[in-house]
């Protein structure tokens, strides 16, 4: 009898990021429909997880380049897609007469369509936007600088992303003028940016660990 073919997976870091980072945006895409209100301060649910979408970009694109983010950014919009998709017609299908949370879940996952389109056109732009500028920062300026590339591509990610999406779903989360809006649009900007620079003693271990990780996986198959 023959033996059943298996392939050996290699243990790149490469999918594990991907999926955390798929992971992320997932759960984002939920938590932003909650606008919130810190004191003067005006966000969403999302504000405390999503920064580390960008933080997991910018290693995918230092480490494997541009392409390899793109790839990962386009995995990651046909994910919620098809989470989006699941979600309506979960809510859809008729309801056992024994549960009585209808209301709860649809409240709960009906994503309105303005937000949906928001969270998805921010995403798409900005990390693409991330990864484009990292990249171009690193062709024109070599290997040197991580900071500055990692803070750069994220003042211009980040920015597209929150313009995108206070704009496009203001008026669902409750921001109803132009001062709500700039505020949020402020906020959102700056709290990301500072939370990349914050992180940049976690960024760059990681990323120098992906690389190792990597030439580990290069040298066992060559």
């Amino acid at each position: 009898m023959t033996q059943p073919v298996t392939h050996p997976v290699a243990r790149s870091p490469f999918p594990y990021l991907v999926a955390v980072f798929c992971a992320v945006f997932l759960i984002s895409n939920i938590t932003a429909q909650k606008g919130v209100e810190i004191g003067p301060l005006v966000t969403d649910g999302a504000f405390f997880l999503f920064p580390l979408s960008y933080v997991i970009g910018d290693v995918l694109a230092e480490v494997y380049g541009f392409k390899a983010a793109r790839r990962a950014v386009f995995t990651g919009f046909g994910i919620a897609l098809l989470a989006i998709a699941s979600f309506y017609i979960a809510i859809w299908l008729p309801a056992a007469s024994f549960y009585d949370m209808q209301d709860t879940f649809s409240a709960v996952l009906g994503l309105l369509p303005q937000i949906v389109a928001a969270s998805l056109a921010g995403y798409v732009v900005g990390q693409l936007l991330n990864a484009w500028v990292l990249q171009e920062m690193k062709n024109r300026m070599g290997h040197g600088n991580l900071w500055a590339r990692l803070i750069g591509s994220t003042v211009v990610g980040e920015f597209a992303d929150t313009l995108l999406f206070c704009s496009i779903a203001a008026t669902v989360i409750g921001i109803d003028s132009w001062q709500a809006f700039v505020n949020y649009v402020a906020v959102g900007f700056l709290w990301k940016t500072l939370l990349e620079v914050v992180l940049l003693p976690i960024t760059y271990p990681t990323i120098a660990a992906v690389r190792r990780a990597e030439e580990r996986v290069s040298a066992e198959t060559a």
